[in-house]
């Protein structure tokens, strides 16, 4: 075994993507270190949506268990008209639902999600941790891959993956390409105790209230414990990051004239946390020699199709499978990775937008989103998740 081997691959980035990106490896018999940049590893945020494709590769990491403890398995999507209060669509979720792509459609908090992976890394001697470690400057020497850190660290590793998010420093180093493109949308998110939730709409589903230039989503968290609240509408403001402090009277604003069920959850909500949404043109190349990205560091994705997280955990599988059936030549394992994924992760980032328009629609144009929705069954609407669910 020569030196180089002996070396760790360094994930950059230890969010959901890089916690996968360390286990999938792992479970592949090779070392990684990650690199984060916050003084301890955790995630920011209150919901997410997990769809049957990622409890398969829950399942491939060895972390099912564990996310089903705290998930919450809702019985239907649901998409209501904000205006009017009348239901558009359903997707039942259970049943055929179920039957067809073999796992569950759920909901969780971000937090506990990546708690399951995290304590997974923790227990794997494979696994290093390092946080406090933002990332200054890359090279790759050909033979191996060198980050300096801000703290004044240097990390060497055989490759490197670049599971950084949004504003990707890795993405940064390998294309020069810019900041990522602002929708012109905002999101506001809140949790509400189970009691304090408007008890006629504590429904056991993940909720869209679809309005003119703007929609409002909930569902239930952590055992049904908490409620998830997002607000979106359209606005021109620009934030790096996504935990910045929301201005409510802003947002009351924007929902003016909602019917008074949807009305009545943000009511309910005294504070908020916002960020704004971005994402990039897809592309087919996300790698140079032995450093690649994953995530939104390669695809970031608007929010609307609820996969953001999921493709990332996909990512990480597919490329631990690559890297081992390349016996580990990272650069053709890299290319191997990204021609699988570009085209699953495009049609998701295209489609996320096509959703935002769809969710906003006003006028003529959410007259006939509404009429054209309401018309398809249940069988429909699985035929056209079958893409997406029923893969990879």
């Amino acid at each position: 075994m020569t030196d180089n081997e002996n070396k760790p691959v360094l994930i950059v980035g230890g969010g959901i993507g890089g916690m996968a990106s360390a286990l999938a490896l792992a479970r592949i018999g090779m070392s990684s270190c990650v690199l984060e940049q916050a003084s301890q590893f955790g995630e920011i945020g209150a919901g997410i949506q997990l769809g049957p494709n990622v409890f398969r590769m829950f399942d491939r990491l060895g972390v099912r268990e564990r996310i089903d403890e705290n998930a919450v398995q809702v019985e239907k999507l649901i998409m209501k008209d904000s205006l009017s209060a009348k239901t558009i669509t359903e997707v039942p979720l259970k049943g055929a639902f179920a039957e067809r792509f073999g796992n569950p459609y759920a909901v969780s908090h971000r937090a506990d999600v990546h708690d399951a992976l995290l304590q997974a890394c923790v227990a794997s001697p494979l696994v290093t941790l390092s946080h406090s470690q933002k990332v200054a400057s890359i090279e790759d020497t050909g033979e191996a891959v060198v980050a300096e850190t801000e703290a004044g660290e240097t990390y060497i590793g055989r490759a490197m993956i670049g599971a950084d998010g949004l504003w990707s420093r890795v993405r940064s180093h390998l294309f020069s390409d810019g900041a990522p493109r602002v929708s012109g949308h905002v999101a506001y998110r809140a949790v509400l105790p189970y009691d304090e939730f408007p008890e006629a709409l504590r429904w056991n589903a993940a909720t869209l209230w679809a309005g003119p230039r703007n929609h409002l989503v909930h569902y239930p968290l952590r055992r049904s414990e908490l409620f998830n609240i997002v607000a979106v509408f359209h606005d021109d403001a620009y934030v790096e990051g996504w935990n910045e402090p929301g201005d409510r009277d802003a947002l009351m604003r924007r929902f003016d004239g909602v019917g008074p069920q949807p009305m009545s959850i943000l009511e309910k909500v005294k504070s908020w946390r916002m960020w704004v949404l971005c994402d990039r043109e897809p592309t087919d190349v996300w790698s140079k020699g032995r450093i690649t990205l994953l995530g939104d560091a390669a695809h970031p994705m608007l929010q609307y199709f609820a996969q953001g997280a999921c493709m990332a955990v996909e990512d990480a599988v597919c490329l631990a499978d690559k890297v081992e059936e390349n016996e580990k030549d990272f650069a053709a394992a890299f290319k191997a990775y990204e021609k699988e994924r570009y085209l699953r992760t495009g049609r998701v980032q295209l489609m996320a937008r096509f959703l935002g328009d769809i969710y906003h629609a006003e006028g003529v144009a959410r007259e006939l989103r509404n009429q054209a929705l309401s018309q398809r069954t249940p069988q429909q609407s699985h035929d056209g998740l079958a893409w997406l669910y029923g893969g990879p």
